[in-house]
């Protein structure tokens, strides 16, 4: 199983890194998680077919993690030719925010979308969700987004794959993160604490307690990414557009 950085950046572009998108191809599934604005740039940049990909698992209704699903929209009609099924699967209220975001953008491709199956399936709270071989459960965080917002927990191929989403510091966490090969955390500052998302000062107090067996860190804001030289390289590995991670 690989997973692909399509994009590690916050919601200003901070560093000049793209918008969260990660890209998971396993033997049974290909998927996203998140899919931030700048996606389907990320995806050519790289070489990926968007055409491929069979699920999209949306951890929260921000533009910057949900708005270039319209684009993958877009392409699948006019360039990719999309002709197999598609699976989003996030929050309450996911269609209706899609249809309204893609329409507003891109006046009447929701209508004229007959080329491919299209679902979406929201989430119940820690509730596993099984999609195309791969079962999520959510578990709702801190981070006010007109939904609920939700950290994820990926179960496949006898593998856990774990990410926070955009929260603030909720004891979830820990079972979120427990045993994963590889826990996916956002941290957008270094040490200025703030309610709706993650420093690095809080993520490392809480380290042991994570239980996984890699951190990657991820949504760095420009504080943040000013003070990599500090971050501890034999606990985490620094996020980065581009970069590959074998699970």
């Amino acid at each position: 199983m690989r997973l692909t950085i399509i994009g590690c950046g916050d919601a200003f572009g901070a560093g000049a890194h793209l918008q969260t998108a990660f890209h998971v191809r396993s033997d049974t599934s290909t998927f996203l998680i998140d899919c931030g604005t700048t996606t389907l740039i990320g995806l050519r940049r790289l070489g990926l077919d968007p055409g491929d990909i069979d699920t999209v698992f949306v951890s929260h209704l921000h533009g910057d993690h949900f708005g270039g699903l319209p684009w993958l929209l877009i392409d699948a009609q006019y360039v990719s030719k999309r002709t197999r099924p598609l699976v989003v699967t996030g929050p309450k209220g996911i269609e209706v925010r899609f249809l309204t975001a893609a329409e507003a953008l891109y006046p009447g491709i929701t209508k004229s979308q007959e080329c491919f199956e299209l679902t979406f399936v929201e989430y119940e709270e820690q509730k596993p969700l099984d999609v195309e071989g791969v079962t999520v459960t959510p578990y709702e965080v801190k981070h006010p987004s007109g939904a609920p917002p939700y950290a994820l927990r990926f179960q496949l191929e006898g593998k856990v794959l774990a990410f926070t989403g955009d929260t603030g510091w909720v004891d979830v966490l820990y079972e979120v993160a427990r045993d994963a090969g590889l826990f996916i955390s956002e941290c957008f500052q270094y040490d200025v604490k703030i309610p709706i998302h993650l420093d690095y000062l809080t993520i490392d107090a809480n380290y042991a307690k994570l239980g996984a067996k890699r951190v990657l860190l991820t949504h760095m804001g420009e504080a943040m990414l000013q003070n990599v030289g500090r971050v501890d390289a034999s606990r985490y590995v620094v996020a980065d557009d581009g970069m590959t991670l074998d699970l």
